[in-house]
């Protein structure tokens, strides 16, 4: 294990002075006792202005307006605020909408992707990807008697377009995938996938989790289909926050989500006995939305537009940059993509034993995450992380991985 480079310090220094969004840092809460907090990858920090806003929906709205709020405005929130998710991912309004988690959006996404094509017989899924995102494709396949087909990367340094093109054919119904990769951060082109899939005839459903705000995405320019996406990595919209879902407006007369509610209804106070869906895409929606949970999203949602997601992206690189440099210099094995092109907002370093090295790291007040069975991943988030905290938390890892 090699040492730092001494002049790592001063060139960190030199980067925050520079940094056209440091400013952005004070925005949130910072733990004194944290070192370095490198998993926003996984839960964004607290703004100060979600803390103020979800005091004052307590105490005004929620304390005193009571029911009387649903008429005041919560009724709206799933689309309003969905609406100001479409801003980032590049959307149209009357497209997106904030509600459920992760998961239940995909679940619905995935269904009514498949009553699409109804002709097709078979589901495409990267082995590689998050667990429950195969889970889902598995089930939804059963339930559908579709078959599916994993599609596995050529290239240590990530799935690929031409990987996915070497799986397509006139049997392929859905392509399930993530833009950016949740165990090395390799970035897949949207807009060539995106086209791939097409001209094979199918339709394809991306999760956006570990891209919606670090990476600029354009859902409507590349013709997309459908998308799921959480809210409480860069979006910084707390714990479990609900999570969103686009579908292009193209689809909505023709889309059937298998979990109808009243708030998918066409007339939502109306409690008729057949089911009507709504016409647009309020129809993908199934029950009471979280509403407290909605409003910490419009916060962290407000904030990332204010900085913009192609100034988020310009620090993204030069942080994962500095990042693969300085991993490079102390000898560890670097699995995410050199190329800025082809990686998200992580890096992440190959270990014997991260698990215990992520133990030990975060006693000592380091904070990253890792994967079983040998990775530990950086998540940089560009609106809260320095260059000198992301300095320091490297000089605790090179202590701990050469111990």
């Amino acid at each position: 294990m090699s040492p730092l480079d001494p002049d790592l310090r001063e060139r960190a220094a030199a980067l925050d002075a520079a940094d056209p969004l440091a400013r952005w840092r004070e925005e949130f809460v910072l733990d004194p006792d944290v070192v370095a907090y490198l998993d926003g990858n996984s839960l964004g920090r607290l703004p100060r202005r979600t803390q103020e806003r979800l005091a004052s929906f307590v105490r005004e709205e929620w304390g005193g307006r009571l029911i009387r709020g649903w008429s005041e405005g919560w009724v709206d929130l799933p689309v309003v605020v969905g609406d100001a998710v479409g801003t980032l991912v590049g959307a149209a309004p009357g497209q997106t909408i904030v509600a459920d988690s992760t998961s239940v959006c995909l679940a619905k996404a995935l269904h009514a992707a498949v009553g699409l094509v109804p002709e097709r017989s078979t589901l495409v899924v990267n082995a590689a990807d998050f667990p429950t995102d195969r889970y889902l494709a598995r089930r939804v396949a059963a339930d559908r008697r579709l078959e599916v087909v994993e599609v596995h990367p050529s290239d240590p340094s990530g799935l690929s377009a031409d990987d996915v093109g070497a799986v397509l054919d006139d049997r392929t119904a859905v392509v399930l995938l993530s833009l950016v990769d949740y165990r090395i951060g390799s970035l897949l082109d949207l807009a060539d996938v995106t086209a791939r899939v097409h001209a094979a005839g199918a339709v394809v459903v991306w999760d956006l989790c570990h891209s919606v705000g670090v990476v600029p995405t354009d859902l409507d320019a590349a013709g997309a289909d459908l998308a799921v996406g959480c809210t409480y990595k860069y979006l910084n919209g707390g714990p479990g926050a609900p999570a969103f879902l686009y579908a292009a407006s193209r689809h909505h007369p023709h889309l059937d989500q298998p979990l109808p509610g009243w708030w998918s209804a066409d007339d939502l106070f109306a409690m008729a006995d057949e089911h009507r869906p709504a016409a647009g895409i309020r129809r993908m929606l199934t029950g009471t939305p979280p509403v407290p949970g909605i409003v910490a999203v419009q916060e962290g949602v407000a904030l990332a537009t204010e900085v913009g997601v192609a100034a988020a992206r310009a620090k993204s690189e030069l942080l994962t940059a500095f990042a693969i440099e300085a991993l490079d210099g102390m000898g560890l094995e670097v699995v995410t993509p050199r190329d800025p092109a082809r990686r998200g907002s992580h890096v992440t370093v190959r270990l014997p034993d991260a698990r215990r090295a992520t133990v030990q790291l975060t006693a000592r007040g380091v904070v990253p995450d890792f994967r079983e069975p040998d990775l530990l991943r950086l998540g940089l988030a560009p609106l809260t992380t320095s260059f000198r905290e992301l300095l320091a938390g490297l000089e605790v890892l090179a202590d701990v991985a050469g111990s």
